[in-house]
């Protein structure tokens, strides 16, 4: 299954005139769109609804790096992460 990196962002949060970026919440994962693989299925791997989400564009660029961008660690879900390593 090819994955997708989504960023929950806080509540109303727009990038700014002055290019500050939304807060991210946390880091989930989603399996692709098979018609479209570009786009995430409608909930991620925890249940949550992917549409509220933004697409991060972000995927490792080598064998063992995680699905997350390293510098989120702290902010990745656990339950996508269980639920991937139940892949």
């Amino acid at each position: 299954m090819a994955l997708i990196v989504l960023f929950e962002l806080e509540p109303d949060a727009e990038i700014g005139p002055d290019g500050v970026e939304p807060v991210v919440l946390a880091v989930h994962a989603a399996g692709s769109d098979p018609d479209v693989p570009e786009d995430p299925l409608p909930r991620t791997l925890c249940g949550r609804n992917a549409e509220a989400m933004e697409h991060s564009h972000y995927s490792p660029s080598r064998p063992g790096e995680p699905w997350y961008p390293a510098e989120l660690e702290e902010k990745r879900c656990r339950e996508c992460e269980r639920a991937l390593r139940s892949l």
